[in-house]
């Protein structure tokens, strides 16, 4: 009886609102790698200039620039990747999970 109530309500719902649950994972993913690609190349970029390049090296103001910019477009690349990464593993998941059904 409660199964067929939900198929009823399932029916009923817009098709927007039937996934709720992936809505929510794929906005929450989104927002992750966002606030990631945000601060980790920034982050980088200021630290590794002045504690690595600066810090630990010696290199002038110029080059310490140039390097750290480097560093911060290697860690943009591999937010990007994970991103990529994560989406089709989720994308897989759900595909699986809805051909169960």
């Amino acid at each position: 009886m409660e199964r067929s109530e939900k198929t009823t309500l399932n029916a009923v719902q817009p098709p927007e609102l039937r996934n709720d649950g992936s809505l929510t994972s794929t906005l929450k993913t989104l927002l992750v790698f966002t606030a990631l690609m945000i601060t980790l190349p920034i982050g980088l970029y200021f630290s590794s200039k002045s504690y690595v390049f600066e810090g630990a090296f010696g290199m002038s103001n110029r080059d310490s620039y140039f390097y750290a910019a480097i560093v911060a477009v290697v860690a943009v690349h591999m937010v990007l990747g994970l991103f990529v990464y994560a989406a089709w593993n989720e994308g897989t998941r759900q595909w699986r999970e809805g051909k169960q059904d």
